[in-house]
């Protein structure tokens, strides 16, 4: 047997394709008006990461009052997560072992800011005034203009308990200290603006101090229409998909989730399993209905457990 080797069909996420819808975008404009974290909820693939890349993206756009960076700074939340990991990271390991062999050599031990690097929220207060910031404290390069960014903390959930509320005071007023510095603060200049997108599985996990000081929003699962402009946004006009396509898979996606025992596909999922079936020359709904079997060869794109596929395959026979 020989294996076909085809074209990457997963394309770079364009953020000029994210639909935002009218409800969505109200919040966004709301949290940047108050200068509150905007908090996303919603099931796994409902777009709550990539929202703040399309926000970026559009602030970016016009840079006659503030020069928005087109791309955000990223802080993906681990479960060992601390307030400080937010801001900036010390490698004190990395330093006292470079220290012992400097030492050992007879040379000049190394600075302690060169083991410190400014993360997502740290490095976009630091940006905001490039000028003021001592660069002698860490090793981060800002450039020497001024930037405002949008900044998003991934998964919130995931943090220990106390992570939202210890990074409270910080978010609200944009500062921070590098203790390993002497305390040494940092804080956001007047000029250029920082927006904070959070997202979390869900607000039930967080304490009720921090949710007060952000603007919440809740993105549900998009329904068929809203599933078939994703679709033709995603694919563009270059698909030879038709529509009656579209709608059959849509229909046969939707029907998915709702047999779907443990975990059900998001709409990333359904555009690979388009982008698939355009791969395989099938173009309509005829050619749908004549191709039952070799779905169910691709339904790998969309069920990742047996159970799921037990529960599901006999849609197809």
């Amino acid at each position: 047997m020989k294996l076909r080797i085809s074209k990457p069909l997963a394309k770079d996420f364009d953020p000029e394709k994210y639909i935002l819808d009218e409800g969505l975008q109200q919040a966004v404009e709301v949290a940047i008006a108050l200068d509150q974290p905007l908090l996303l909820t919603g099931e796994p693939g409902t777009g709550k990461t990539r929202l703040a890349y399309k926000v970026a993206y559009e602030l970016a756009k016009d840079q006659s009052a503030y020069h928005f960076d087109p791309k955000p700074l990223v802080f993906y939340t681990k479960t060992t997560s601390s307030a400080r990991d937010l801001f900036y990271i010390y490698d004190a390991l990395a330093h006292f072992q470079a220290t012992n062999i400097k030492q050992e050599a007879g040379v000049k031990t190394p600075q302690t800011a060169d083991f410190i690097d400014l993360q997502a929220l740290g490095k976009a207060i630091a940006l905001t005034d490039p000028e003021a910031a001592d660069r002698s404290k860490f090793r981060t390069a800002l450039g020497d203009h001024p930037k405002s960014s949008v900044v998003l903390i991934d998964e919130i959930d995931k943090a220990p308990r106390d992570f939202p509320n210890d990074i409270l005071n910080e978010i609200e007023n944009l500062e921070f200290q590098i203790k390993e510095q002497d305390n040494y603060s940092l804080k956001a200049g007047k000029k250029e603006r920082i927006a904070v997108v959070m997202t979390s599985n869900s607000e039930k996990n967080l304490p009720e101090p921090f949710l007060r000081r952000c603007v919440f929003y809740h993105i549900p699962f998009p329904g068929p229409d809203q599933l078939m402009d994703i679709a033709k946004a995603q694919l563009g006009s270059e698909t030879q998909l038709a529509e009656d396509l579209l709608s059959g898979v849509i229909a046969y996606f939707e029907e998915i989730r709702r047999k779907s025992v443990r975990k059900k596909p998001a709409t990333a999922e359904l555009i690979s399993w388009l982008r698939i079936l355009e791969l395989e020359e099938i173009f309509t709904a005829a050619d749908l209905q004549k191709n039952k079997p070799r779905l169910v060869d691709n339904l790998s794109v969309l069920i990742k457990t047996k159970e799921d596929y037990d529960a599901i395959v006999g849609m197809f026979q």
